[in-house]
């Protein structure tokens, strides 16, 4: 039987080295590839095609959410498993809504991790507990007022809005996607009049609440 091929997508080293360990204590589980941001995960998945992409939410340049999303639009095949320290309904619903098998909290045990890394891979949902209560109990709807105004904007939209959110210049977001100064600025007045916010700060509070950062 062939391992299960995980990628590994989470901004902190110490925190992806020790996930890398768990996962490679569990049998039958390989880890091929790893990544410290939303754009490396997304190239790493076009390069290895792993079976399961683990990625942390709350990673920089794209987040978790947004990646996911993206799988699902390029490499369906392959299955997103999220991990957060939030169990907070907009994280959630967010999550569900982009595609998602998954979506397991840091606090999770051994146990759990593994249980949910191979249901992903067998092509069934995992959600923890807390998370699953929640959707039972009705408290998340995958595709709630969070989703439906994230979706009136593109995907370039959303990425200008979280690299916003995290404090870059219009020059510097013009140099890490390769566009003009031009072009970002067009891209954030569209994204100010669909979102009808029509300040910096507004645009950085709506981008915590609907999870593109951390608080």
């Amino acid at each position: 039987m062939s391992p299960i091929r995980v990628l590994l997508g989470d901004d902190h080293t110490l925190v992806r080295a020790g996930i890398r360990a768990l996962l490679e204590q569990l049998d039958d589980v390989e880890v091929v590839a790893e990544a410290a941001d939303g754009r490396e995960a997304l190239e790493a998945v076009k390069q290895h095609r792993p079976d399961v992409a683990l990625l942390d939410i709350a990673m920089p340049e794209m987040n978790g959410i947004e990646v996911a999303r993206r799988i699902q639009q390029k490499h369906p095949d392959v299955r997103v498993l999220l991990l957060s320290v939030h169990s907070n309904e907009e994280y959630v619903s967010e999550a569900l809504a982009s595609g998602a098998a998954g979506y397991v909290l840091k606090d999770a045990s051994v146990t759990e991790l593994d249980l949910a890394v191979r249901a992903v891979a067998r092509g069934e949902s995992y959600l923890s507990p807390s998370i699953a209560k929640q959707v039972v109990s009705g408290q998340v709807q995958p595709g709630g007022d969070v989703s439906s105004s994230l979706a009136r904007l593109t995907d370039r939209q959303r990425e200008i809005l979280q690299l916003i959110a995290e404090g870059n210049s219009t020059k510097q977001i013009a140099k890490k996607l390769g566009v003009s100064v031009k072009t970002v600025e067009t891209h954030r007045a569209q994204l100010m009049g669909r979102l009808d916010i029509h300040d910096i700060a507004g645009l950085v509070r709506y981008a915590m609440r609907v999870g593109l950062i951390s608080p």
